[in-house]
């Protein structure tokens, strides 16, 4: 993944809309009893356990507002904090850092409650080999900064868009006739240039799936018992995956059957944030 000091652009735009979304036409509250001149130095703090990820967004969060500020981060992305550490601090004029305050906070406690559960996931099938990945199951505009911060708790990055991976499911499938035609033609659509995984739920498309020789099985919705049934089938024969369902209760479980990956959806679009609060020092 791309750190914080090289995020693309579309992420910078991400930021400016947030602002633009809490802002409105003004802080009517901070413009209204904070003096045009005053300075302040606050600071970030973890008020619950977990793995940061978005300390250098949010740092750019308050640099929009004052391009001058002194941004100081005490920890990093993938650092594990515990309740009272302080994460950063920031010192800069005291209406642009008010006003920014929640916006940038929004960003990390998000992007740490990602981390935070990744870890969890990645915690489970330690020593299995298994490696976790993420899905495309993230919010509208906000895929690139949900993948960063699955990287940042340990686990990998799937497929970044419909643009760079090729993933036969089963609507592709039932609309190309068979998993045999659907390999076929994008075999003669894409060349050698990506590798082809296929989404399969029966014992019969595993069969078929092998038979075509695709670069990963990804085996959707399975029971252990017919998870394992399908590795013996599949016989290193293909990279395996599994996917659907998957919770930090059956995820071990899932890792003992020889599959390669586990993707879950949950560690985008059901991470829990991080609780994190702005503190202002006292003068």
């Amino acid at each position: 993944m791309e750190t914080h000091e090289n995020y693309p652009q579309e992420v910078d735009a991400v930021l400016e809309l947030a602002l633009r979304e809490d802002l409105g036409s003004g802080d009517v509250t901070t413009g209204s009893i904070v003096p045009e001149d005053a300075v302040l130095t606050g600071e970030i703090r973890a008020k619950g356990a977990g793995v940061v990820s978005g300390i250098g967004l949010s740092g750019a969060v308050f640099r929009k507002l004052d391009p001058d500020c002194m941004w100081e981060e005490i920890v990093h992305d993938g650092d594990r904090v515990s309740p009272g550490d302080t994460l950063a601090r920031v010192t800069g004029r005291s209406r642009a850092i008010l006003s920014a305050e929640r916006t940038a906070l929004n960003i990390l406690q998000k992007m740490s409650g990602i981390s935070t559960l990744t870890s969890f996931f990645v915690e489970a099938v330690a020593g299995s080999g298994v490696k976790i990945k993420d899905t495309r199951k993230t919010l509208p505009g906000l895929r690139w900064i949900s993948k960063y911060a699955v990287a940042a708790g340990g686990g990998h990055n799937h497929r970044a868009g419909l643009y760079d991976g090729v993933l036969i499911k089963d609507n592709h499938i039932k609309a190309t006739g068979s998993i045999t035609a659907a390999v076929g033609k994008a075999r003669q659509g894409i060349g050698e240039n990506f590798s082809i995984e296929v989404e399969t739920k029966t014992m019969e498309q595993v069969k078929e799936a092998v038979s075509c020789g695709v670069d990963v099985i990804m085996l959707d919705n399975m029971g252990i018992r017919e998870i394992e049934e399908a590795v013996r089938l599949i016989d290193r024969r293909a990279l395996v995956e599994v996917s659907g369902g998957i919770t930090l209760e059956n995820v071990k479980e899932m890792a003992r059957n020889g599959v390669d990956f586990i993707s879950v959806g949950s560690l985008t679009h059901s991470a829990p944030c991080l609780d994190i609060s702005f503190d202002v020092l006292e003068s």
